[in-house]
Formats: structure tokens, C-alpha cells, sequence
């Protein structure tokens, strides 16, 4: 049965589609601002029209939706432009709602402080004498505002990624108050503090000024603390899953899809698009072939749908 292409392709028991891949966006002021990120290869920070550019590459491969980030002009303690109603975001989002050809992409927004605050952490920071620390409780009203507010703009899924505990059923509370009880709630509710989101961080501008977010995202070592943390975020209302990172992962996202029967993706980050393109360049590796075995043990181990910088580059594998 493994004799030809089209044996093989006939017992193949996963699959991967354009459909199933979302291609993350970062958005920046301006005009014609097409800035390549160093450390991302062909991933660009992008003004908003620029970013109608891209995004309509994407929908016409059949991707199945964008992840939108932004990089405000200016930043502030609270990060007071993740609410904005003419933040960075909002505007995409009411640009690309405006643009019928993109109809067919899930407009997802992310939701977090850390690209918007001056410190550079996802929540409100207290300080005491030469101690600081990130206030969960108190971030949780600002973070129900940015996702209403996205929400208003036109996003059709807003994703909590800061993880703060009560996030979710804020968020919901806020979506409610705002007319938008519709809008599902994307959760990263198993995101762990990882050494691969480095050159995310080059790309949204968002390293912490000091210490570091593992008093916030999870202890990469505790997987039945990720199943306790999905299990709140679900009872809280979330309506779909987001597991961060992937590939170091794998065993995280195959138990959480025994376990929990929801719509559940998997975000293939900046550092392993980065380290596979690092190894494609020093022809270590098959590019293609290294590229669609990545993202189909990302749905082999039970992802529903993969957030990856690849997605482009997949589609047009994929025909």
C-alpha cells in the first residue's frame, strides 16, 4: 500500500487543507510600510494596506483566516491602545471588512496587552519599591474592553492569549454588554512560557522591559496543570481552543483532543517557523517535504486547524 502515490494517498488517514491554516498578520501605522522582520524570513511588519495586499493572497489560496496583531504608534503603562476604537487593529479590521473578496477568511484577533504596554507584559504591572509584578485581577477589565472593542470593529473571533486567570468570562461579560453575544472566544488556554516565541517578539515589538511571563504562562513541564487551565477557561465560556507552542507540544494538544471535544487549534510559532527556515538555508533540510511533515503532525496529533507562518507557502503546496 506504500507503493505509489496514489496507494499511499488513498489510506492516508490525515489530511491537511488550505482551509485548516491561518496565517498570523502583524499591523503597523502608516503607508507602504512593508518591513521585513530579520529574524522571520518572507514575514513582514505591514501597514494596514499592505496588509489588504497579503490578505488577499490568502483568500484567494483558500486559506481559512487570518490572526491579526498590532503595533500601535505609541505605548503606555495600561496599553491603552489595545482598546482603541481607531487602534492599529480596529482600522485593519474595519479595512478588511470593507473588502468583499475577503469574505471568505475568519477575521481572528488577538487579544493581549503586551504589544500596546511600555513595560511590554500582557496585563497591568505593580510595582513595589524595587519589586514588580503583573496585577491578574486588575488586567481583566482592560482585557474584556480590547475584545469588545475588537469585536465592534468587525472581528468574527476574538483570542485571549495573555493568560490571566477569569480572562474568558470577562471577556464574555464585555462581548454581551457590547451587542456582540455571537462572537466566539478563541482561548490559548494551554500557552506555555517557551523559548520559541523569541522572534515573535522582534515582530510585535513586545519583549518585557524586565523579569519575564512565567509567572503567567505555564510551566512548559505540567501537562495536567494545562488540562486544569483548559477545563476553567471552557467553563468560563470559551467556544475554541488554542494550544502554543506546537511542535514541543505534541503530547499536550493529542490529550487535550481525548479529552475535550471542541474545536481546537494549534499555533505553529515564530521560533519553530524560524529554526526550520534557519536549516533550509544551510540546505539541512528538504524545505517542502520539512514544511508539510511540520504542520501535518500538528493535525496528527489532533489540531483542528494550524496557526503557521507557512500557511501561504502550504497552500500553494497543496494546489
Amino acid at each position: 500500500m506504500r507503493r505509489t502515490e496514489a496507494l499511499r494517498g488513498l489510506v492516508r488517514e490525515t489530511h491537511l487543507r488550505p482551509g485548516q491554516m491561518i496565517y498570523p498578520l502583524f499591523l503597523v501605522p502608516g503607508e507602504a510600510v512593508r518591513k521585513p522582520i530579520r529574524s522571520m524570513p518572507g514575514v513582514f511588519n505591514l501597514s494596514i494596506d499592505e496588509a489588504l495586499k497579503e490578505a488577499r493572497e490568502c483568500a484567494a489560496l483558500g486559506l481559512g483566516g487570518l490572526l491579526l496583531f498590532g503595533l500601535p504608534a505609541e505605548k503606555d503603562e495600561q496599553g491603552s491602545g489595545a482598546w482603541a476604537a481607531d487602534g492599529i487593529v480596529q482600522q485593519g479590521l474595519q479595512a478588511m471588512k470593507r473588502d468583499r473578496a475577503l469574505d471568505g477568511l475568519a477575521m481572528i484577533a488577538d487579544v493581549c496587552l503586551c504589544e500596546y504596554t511600555s513595560h511590554g507584559h500582557c496585563g497591568i504591572v505593580a510595582r513595589d519599591g524595587e519589586h514588580a509584578h503583573v496585577e491578574n485581577d486588575a488586567s481583566l477589565p482592560l482585557l474584556a474592553r480590547t475584545a469588545a472593542s475588537l469585536a465592534t470593529a468587525g472581528a468574527d473571533v476574538v483570542a485571549p492569549s495573555d493568560m490571566m486567570d477569569g480572562r474568558v468570562a470577562a471577556m464574555r461579560a464585555a462581548l454581551d454588554v457590547a451587542g456582540k453575544p455571537d462572537t466566539p472566544i478563541l482561548s490559548y488556554a494551554a500557552k506555555f512560557a517557551s523559548a520559541f516565541y523569541g522572534p515573535f517578539r522582534e515582530a510585535a515589538d513586545s519583549a518585557p522591559q524586565f523579569g519575564d511571563r512565567r509567572s503567567y504562562q505555564m510551566d512548559g513541564a505540567n501537562l495536567r496543570e494545562a488540562m486544569r487551565e483548559i477545563e476553567q477557561d471552557l467553563a468560563e465560556g470559551a467556544d475554541m481552543l488554542l494550544m502554543k507552542p506546537g511542535m514541543p507540544y505534541l503530547d499536550v494538544i493529542r490529550e487535550a483532543r481525548t479529552r475535550f471535544d471542541v474545536p481546537m487549534g494549534a499555533y505553529q510559532v515564530s521560533g519553530e517557523y524560524a529554526m526550520l527556515h534557519a536549516a533550509f538555508e544551510r540546505g539541512w533540510l528538504e524545505p517542502e517535504r520539512a514544511m508539510m511533515e511540520s504542520l501535518v503532525g500538528l493535525r496528527r496529533a489532533g489540531a483542528d486547524f494550524i496557526v503557521t507562518y507557512f500557511a501561504k507557502d502550504a497552500a500553494r503546496v497543496l494546489g
